[in-house]
């Protein structure tokens, strides 16, 4: 989910127009919950995880795979490469039936929002162009209460820019906030709402800017709320379990795209 406690920025505001706190005492239990999560320690990035890797057989068909976004482009919450979404996807692309052998690079930012992503963009496309470029951003602008319309556009412009080089692109939306075990209810309740609202946003346009999107909310979010094992010790980032389960989601839609990309070369 992303950068360690951001969400608690703007919760302020989230607590006046949400609609769980229709009273001040509701707004004031959501200010306690807020503060009470600004308290709480978050995982921090593992500066020795490698951000660039190669996985799979020397003779199979090779594979650039860039990864953007938040924390979760950088597996945040774990603290071995095979563990991240990156290095996860990399091995389920690797050992599957088409068997590539992935060059995966990440130039995703712990806390990133929306409004990052030409940055990010930017660097990805430095040096030899990528064939897929798996996006993951949403939480973030959710828990900061940013308009749905503005981060979406943000998302929308980095889609085209990728596409427009030549990239397959694979977006994971705004994941369930409402699995996140870090916040208290009602406080989590505004928070998945909040992502609900951005993740239909973020859809249509990805698929407007010529992207493909992925659901996570929808696809993993059962999964989530079902086993707190999912999320590392931080109650908020992913666990190991919970980048699995994210990979496999993902994967069937990268399978797509990589195939695609090879149909251009």
């Amino acid at each position: 989910m992303t950068g360690r406690n951001e969400f608690v920025v703007r919760l302020g505001r989230a607590a006046a127009v949400s609609l769980v706190a229709g009273t001040v005492g509701g707004a004031a239990i959501l200010a306690g919950q807020a503060i009470a999560a600004r308290s709480r320690h978050y995982a921090q990035p593992e500066l020795s995880l490698a951000l660039r890797a190669t996985v799979g057989r020397a003779d199979a068909p090779p594979l650039r795979l860039v990864l953007l976004g938040d924390s979760s482009a950088l597996g945040v919450g774990v603290d071995r490469f095979e563990e991240t979404i990156g290095g996860q996807l990399a091995h389920l692309l690797a050992e599957g039936p088409t068997g590539r052998r992935v060059h995966l690079s990440s130039v995703g930012v712990s806390g990133s929002r929306s409004t990052d992503l030409a940055t990010q963009v930017a660097r990805a496309l430095l040096g030899e162009r990528p064939d897929v470029a798996v996006i993951l951003i949403g939480a973030n602008d959710a828990t900061a209460m940013v308009r749905p319309a503005d981060a979406a556009a943000y998302l929308s412009s980095a889609v085209r820019r990728l596409r427009e080089a030549h990239v397959e692109v694979v977006v994971g939306t705004c994941p369930d906030l409402g699995a996140v075990r870090a916040v208290a209810s009602p406080l989590r309740q505004v928070l998945a709402w909040s992502g609900r609202r951005l993740a239909r946003a973020q859809l249509s346009a990805v698929l407007d800017a010529g992207g493909s999107v992925v659901d996570l909310g929808t696809e993993t979010g059962p999964v989530f709320r079902a086993d707190a094992g999912t999320l590392c010790h931080d109650a908020f980032h992913p666990s190991a379990d919970g980048y699995r389960v994210w990979a496999h989601a993902l994967l069937p839609t990268v399978e797509a795209a990589a195939a695609v990309a090879s149909r251009h070369h």
